[in-house]
């Protein structure tokens, strides 16, 4: 007779009973613990490479100047600088060529060939210009970020290796064309200095306004004009208030204006000879694949983390599912119906997956600040927070590690007949069913594209994965076929100990293929 008790337990109620009976068990702490540390390291990972991926794309737009630059080899139009002003847009200007930087006779009269730069009011507009002093040992002594718009007229910032080429010191004169400067300050970072051959040769910056006094623009003259333009200023810029942090209020409207820049300026540019518009993914393309790829290589190493994660949990889940047995076939006798078991397991798995991403979120957390200082060597930036992608990364990845790989054979818990109670061979949890293949599948190309963030780069991992698994469970068969066959050859002859490992391996041939696929996907990865 059915106990009419267990039919006004809501099934919320039972579950939590349940979750907290369970966790008293082996199979809870470690479907727990496993589901933890997938988490963990899926949001390590995922915390550093947002905040990697965050400031390489800060650090791009600084190596860029602005956000859009319009180059020419030719003086730019004043349409372009109006065009921007008109939509709320910050602008400065730039001229820069090689030239030679010459020592006054009574130092020696040195010359060198250096990369000479004058600049306009504003420059820079993304990053900073960082100065110094070089002291009398040649040592550089950082001074801090320089003032927009340049030297003060009549002074000129150099490289640090330019004072000794000339046997110059801090404060004295050098001359370019036919103006001489005074050495006021050294450059320590240059945010925009860009890869091209003349960023090797030593830099020498003035104001722009002291260009024509140099004469060096000659009618055969080889120089770059650059018109930087940008929004509002960031954190990390010249000049930027100490309260921003980041984005700033209305970014969407910048990201439109600039937009619009970009279009309206496209007619005047197919007009002029020698003159282009430059963003971050048009007109620096090794900056945008620099991005592309390290994005693609810390997804890349969070999914093998998720593959190797649901190999654990589903093991884990199906020991604790064949554990359960008994106390579910007793269950049934007492009248628990199939959907409230559902149901219940359910919920308990769900209320698992929630308290292991909450762990894991908080263990991701602290662990990635450990990578932060692992590679604060390699990594010489200060790094931006992170946003809340990490972390509904990991709370989508908890629960659907524990739901989708986990909930499977433990569903099959339901359907055990309640004659188990008198025959202990009903009602094994199988191996595969189709339900359990349909879950698992949607779960995996679920975690793939959740994790990996592109079709393609999920298709690749998931059909390689797929086909190892083929072949670890061909191989896997045919040692097990070779066991069953050499157990029979050799029946009488072989020590007891082995005779009985042969027979725990070969009696249950599709688990013991399930358990070899398991730990070669797990090693697959680690190799990996």
């Amino acid at each position: 007779m059915a106990d009419p008790f267990l039919h006004t337990i809501p099934a919320w109620r039972w579950a939590l009973t349940q979750t907290r009976r369970d966790l008293r068990a082996t199979s809870m702490r470690v479907l727990l613990v496993a589901v933890t540390l997938a988490v963990a390291a899926l949001t390590a990972v995922a915390f550093f490479a947002d905040r990697i991926e965050r400031g390489l794309s800060r650090d791009a737009a600084q190596l860029l100047g602005g956000d859009v630059v319009v180059v020419g080899d030719q003086p730019l139009p004043d349409d372009f600088a109006r065009r921007a002003q008109a939509d709320q847009l910050r602008t400065a200007r730039t001229a820069s060529f090689p030239s030679m930087a010459r020592a006054p006779d009574e130092s020696g009269g040195e010359a060198r060939l250096g990369s000479l730069k004058a600049v306009g009011e504003g420059y820079p507009l993304r990053g900073q210009l960082t100065l110094g002093e070089l002291d009398a040992n040649g040592t550089v002594q950082r001074r801090g970020p320089a003032p927009a718009g340049g030297p003060r007229p009549g002074e000129v910032w150099v490289d640090p290796g330019l004072l000794p080429a000339l046997n110059l010191k801090m404060g004295d004169a050098i001359w370019l064309g036919e103006a001489s400067f005074r050495i006021s300050a050294v450059i320590v970072n240059e945010p925009d200095r860009g890869s091209g051959f003349s960023s090797f040769s030593p830099r020498v910056m003035i104001r722009e306004s002291d260009l024509s006094a140099t004469e060096l623009i000659q009618p055969a003259s080889r120089v770059t004009y650059r018109l930087l333009v940008a929004g509002p200023a960031r954190r990390g810029d010249v000049g930027a208030p100490a309260d921003v942090k980041g984005a700033v209020p209305g970014e969407t409207a910048t990201q439109a204006a600039l937009r619009r820049f970009v279009r309206d300026s496209e007619p005047a540019v197919e007009k002029l000879r020698g003159v282009r518009v430059e963003t971050l993914d048009q007109g620096r393309p090794e900056m945008r694949a620099t991005l592309d790829r390290a994005a693609l290589f810390l997804r890349l190493v969070a999914l093998l983390a998720a593959l190797l994660s649901a190999v654990a949990v589903a093991v884990v889940s199906r020991d604790f599912a064949q554990r359960r047995l008994d106390d579910c076939a007793l269950m049934r006798v007492l009248g628990v119906s199939q959907s409230t078991m559902a149901w219940s397991y359910a919920l308990q798995f769900l209320i698992v997956g929630m308290m292991a991403s909450a762990l894991g979120l908080l263990l991701g957390w602290g662990f990635h600040h450990v990578f932060v200082h692992i590679l604060s060597d390699l990594v010489n930036v200060s790094l931006p927070n992170a946003g809340w992608q990490p972390v509904l990364l990991g709370v989508g990845t908890g629960v659907l590690l524990t739901l989708g790989f986990g909930l499977p054979p433990v569903l099959q818990l339901a359907r055990v007949p309640p004659l188990r109670v008198l025959r202990r061979d009903l009602g094994q949890v199988r191996v595969l069913s189709l339900g359990m293949a349909v879950l698992g599948i949607g779960a995996l190309f679920g975690l793939l594209m959740v994790v990996a963030q592109d079709l393609k780069l999920g298709a690749i991992a998931l059909g390689g994965f797929v086909l190892a698994m083929l072949v670890f469970a061909v191989f896997a068969a045919l040692a097990v076929w070779v066991l069953q066959r050499a157990a029979h050859a050799f029946a009488g002859r072989l020590p007891p100990w082995l005779t009985l490992a042969t027979r725990q391996l070969t009696a249950q041939p599709g688990h013991t293929i399930v358990q070899v696929c398991a730990l070669g996907v797990g090693l697959l990865a680690l190799m990996l």
